[in-house]
């Protein structure tokens, strides 16, 4: 899976299951490049979303909810995920 493939799957796939008024999703995986784990195919995320539903949760509970969404894909093509709520 390509990232432009993974990142509209992500998308979907919190658009899908959130209520959420935006959201912006970066490819930061060059921030992973030189590291020991590092494995072709994984990628770095970083996930900006816009929502009042998330930002009345406390971090753990939100980060919760996002990690379960995208589980399948946490397991098989997201090295690193950098969820950002505002």
């Amino acid at each position: 899976m390509d990232i432009n493939e993974l990142i509209a799957i992500v998308k979907k796939k919190i658009e899908d299951q959130l209520l959420i008024s935006s959201i912006y999703i970066e490819d930061k995986s060059f921030l992973h490049k030189n590291h020991k784990g590092n494995q072709k195919g994984k990628y770095h995320l970083k996930i900006s979303i816009k929502s009042e539903e998330l930002k009345k949760m406390n971090k753990i509970e939100s980060n919760k909810i996002i990690y379960k969404i995208l589980n399948y894909e946490l397991k098989n093509f997201i090295h690193s995920l950098q969820i950002l709520i505002y």
